[in-house]
């Protein structure tokens, strides 16, 4: 119980504070317990802050990793519903919303967070390799065209998401996300149906498969 108190102080004080400016006797304190309490469970502050972003986005980073993982007879509709459920979570999640806050505008970079930060980038990292994997099977499938560039496709909607995200919880009263989030989704992935970006032309014998139209071009002009 101890160790819950303290990952919902953090939120409490990281998010009025900053995490830079914030200290581990200040958390304590707002917890109700010693500072020594705090070093039983956390190894410093950045173990803390790490333990306090998992708790908020773990549920989701094991959905994501579940989807990569299954077979989707609609691959769009189930990499539709995992956004989906990114952004109503964060529309209906006080924890979410907190936490999100402190990530995207609380958090300072700092030399003592560096290996938090390096950690969320693997898991970032990890995150992108599963989404990219159901957009490939919508490739299969047919429902992408067959040269889409899904790492970039991937990294677009990264991208929109978090921008969303990011937006939003910089001012919740621009739009009302948990009713706008189909809608914001819809349009991305129409977006992607109807123009994905695509793989480089393959080049054979250090010319493009653009080169026969190039010299047929430059023949037409010498003609001329």
């Amino acid at each position: 119980m101890t160790r819950e108190q303290l990952l919902d102080a953090a939120e409490r004080v990281f998010r009025e504070r900053g995490v830079a400016g914030s200290t581990l006797a200040e958390v304590a304190a707002a917890a109700g317990v010693t500072r020594g309490a705090v070093y039983w469970h956390f190894r410093d502050k950045a173990d803390l802050y790490a333990a306090m972003c998992e708790r908020a986005t773990l549920p989701l980073e094991t959905m994501v990793a579940a989807a990569g993982a299954a077979e989707h007879a609609d691959p769009m509709a189930a990499l539709r519903a995992l956004a989906l459920t990114a952004l109503s979570r964060l529309a209906g999640d006080p924890r979410s919303q907190a936490v999100f806050e402190v990530m995207f505008h609380k958090c300072e970079r700092a030399d003592e967070l560096a290996p938090v930060t390096e950690r969320k980038q693997r898991e970032r990292r990890h995150c992108l390799v599963h989404v990219e994997r159901v957009l490939e099977q919508a490739v299969r499938k047919g429902q992408l065209a067959k040269d889409t560039d899904t790492a970039l496709a991937t990294q677009a909607l990264h991208a929109y998401i978090v921008g969303i995200m990011h937006e939003w919880v910089l001012d919740r009263t621009a739009f009302d996300l948990a009713g706008k989030a189909p809608a914001l989704i819809d349009v991305f992935l129409a977006g992607l149906r109807g123009s994905p970006p695509r793989r480089a032309r393959m080049v054979q014998a250090g010319h493009s498969t653009r080169a026969p139209r190039d010299r047929q071009g430059i023949m037409r002009e010498r003609d001329a």
